[in-house]
C-alpha cells in the first residue's frame, strides 16, 4: 500500500509541474496538453523507479541489507528525481517538445521541490509524530 501511495504522489507531482507549467505559458489546459507535457516526466519518473529498485537489490546482493523503499528522499527518491528530469528531457527533445536551457533549470528544480519535497514532509511529520508518541 506505500508504494502505491507513492507512486500515485510522484505521479500527482509530475502532472502538477506540467499544469503549472502550461497554466504560466498560456498554452492551454486541457486533458490532452497537460498529458502531453506529463509524459516524458512520467516515464521518466517509471524509469527512476526502476533505477532505484535495481540499485536496492544489487547492494542486497552484496551483502549489504537495502530495502527498496521509494518513499525515502535518499537515495530512491534522488534516484526517481533524476531519472524524471534525465529521460524527461531526452523525451522531450526526441519529441520535438522543446529543451531550452532555462527549462532544463526551472524543470529540475521545480521537479526536485516537487518529488523530494513530499518525502521530506513525510519524514519530517513521522520524526515528529515519534518524539510526541
Amino acid at each position: 500500500m506505500r508504494r502505491l501511495f507513492t507512486a500515485l504522489a510522484d505521479l500527482c507531482a509530475v502532472v502538477v509541474f506540467a499544469f503549472i507549467g502550461r497554466m504560466n505559458h498560456d498554452e492551454g489546459l486541457t486533458v490532452q496538453g497537460v498529458f502531453s507535457t506529463a509524459w516524458p516526466f512520467v516515464l521518466g519518473g517509471a524509469i527512476g523507479w526502476s533505477l532505484a529498485y535495481l540499485y536496492a537489490h544489487m547492494r542486497a546482493d552484496h551483502g549489504s541489507p537495502y530495502p527498496f523503499r521509494p518513499e525515502r528522499v535518499v537515495p530512491d527518491g534522488v534516484l526517481i528525481w533524476v531519472g524524471a528530469v534525465a529521460v524527461g528531457m531526452v523525451l522531450r527533445h526526441q519529441f520535438h517538445q522543446g529543451v531550452a536551457f532555462s527549462f532544463i533549470i526551472v524543470a529540475t528544480i521545480v521537479l526536485g521541490l516537487f518529488l523530494l519535497g513530499w518525502r521530506a514532509a513525510r519524514v519530517t511529520a513521522l520524526r515528529r509524530r515519534a518524539v510526541t508518541a
